[in-house]
């Protein structure tokens, strides 16, 4: 076996590299991240720099791969190391840049190390890579290495390995196989039924045409109104517009029937939408934005029309991104996230470990006070 690292994902054989996407993760397929680096919005100048973990047999072909990045800052990531980076400069450490398995600005649970589970070398492929992470960390005298928002199995692995766990929370809808959205809506507590029935009245008086949108029903006139809409949620927000407009035109041409496009028209015109992934058993709800401000859009089409496609077409679950304590009382449940972190320094490791203790028992709170204490739906 052979380790290379790759600066352009466009170097490697797609179809290599999806083969080892076994579950056809939208995010950690050659298209969405390749889409990422030919549009610009990955790239040395926005401080992403691919540096991809290429495991080769000795026919050359690839056996193990991992989506990876030198990073110059912390932005993008959603797994907030900002406070640690501080402190580390301030005891006269340099803590940029650093190396990140990550898929870029995009908050959702999915596989890091893409290994064929068949290879009878598999799990020295996954050690080969693991330590690749800290050999590049050690040689190049790095502050450190981070796998961002990695599946429990992933996690489950680490826990040999010299790498601290870092939980976060999110919120997630879950499908209790439900037949339509009225018989979700049974099941929660009256008070936020009778909330989301009326919000989602008062959409019904704007004239709204909303339209759920995939596959080759896409076209560029949607997507150059989308990044409109982007663009308008990034100014509100004072954030940092890190998707061109070329990256929508490209996943729209490269990987269409995993995207699930939801726009509200008004008067002929597109006015908002809202731009998901659809995974094997997961819809991943991204972006949103509009024009036209109208109250309680963005639920009816980030959340209600999301649930209502999920019950359509029996998906499991629907992950809306980041934050945002508001999805609860729509349905949504806290949900437990991992990243792991590997920290040359000692001293700085040993003080990360103390906090992550730390923030995790207030993570746990957290989770059980909102699905159990204050849990939207009917103990009924």
């Amino acid at each position: 076996m052979k380790v290379e690292l790759v600066s352009k994902l466009k170097d490697i054989d797609r179809s290599q590299w999806n083969k080892l996407n076994l579950f056809n993760h939208p995010f950690t397929s050659f298209d969405f991240l390749n889409s990422l680096e030919l549009s610009g919005s990955v790239s040395s100048k926005t401080g992403w720099h691919p540096k991809h973990i290429i495991v080769k047999d000795t026919n050359n072909k690839i056996i193990g791969a991992c989506p990876n990045f030198l990073k110059m800052h912390s932005y993008g990531e959603y797994i907030f190391d900002h406070a640690w980076a501080n402190a580390f400069e301030n005891a006269g450490g340099q803590y940029y840049p650093k190396l990140i398995s990550a898929i870029p600005f995009t908050p959702a649970t999915g596989p890091r190390i893409l290994i064929d589970p068949n290879h009878p070398k598999n799990e020295e492929i996954f050690e080969l890579i693991i330590n690749t992470f800290e050999a590049i960390v050690q040689k190049n005298n790095l502050s450190s290495a981070h796998i961002n928002f990695i599946t429990e199995d992933l996690n489950s692995k680490l826990n040999k390995n010299n790498w601290i766990q870092r939980k976060g929370i999110q919120f997630h809808w879950h499908n209790k196989n439900y037949n339509t959205f009225d018989e979700f809506l049974s099941t929660l507590k009256s008070s936020k039924r009778k909330s989301i029935k009326k919000e989602r009245r008062s959409i019904n008086e704007h004239n709204l045409i909303i339209q759920k949108i995939t596959g080759d029903q896409l076209n560029i006139e949607m997507w150059n109104a989308f990044y409109e809409f982007y663009l308008t949620t990034i100014d509100k927000k004072w954030g940092g517009a890190y998707l061109t407009r070329d990256f929508f035109h490209l996943i729209n041409s490269t990987m269409k029937d995993k995207i699930l496009l939801i726009i509200a028209k008004q008067n002929q015109k597109i006015i908002a939408g809202a731009l998901n992934f659809i995974g094997e058993n997961t819809l991943y709800g991204r972006n949103w934005g509009a024009i036209v401000d109208i109250p309680f859009l963005h639920f009816e089409l980030c959340y209600y029309q999301a649930i209502e496609y999920a019950i359509d077409h029996k998906i499991t679950t629907v992950e809306a991104g980041a934050q945002g304590n508001h999805k609860i009382q729509r349905g949504y449940l806290a949900s437990v996230t991992y990243s792991r972190h590997y920290i040359q320094n000692k001293s700085f490791s040993d003080a990360i470990k103390r906090f992550v203790q730390l923030e995790e028992k207030q993570v746990d709170k957290q989770i059980e006070f909102v699905n159990q204490q204050n849990s939207p739906y009917s103990l009924n």
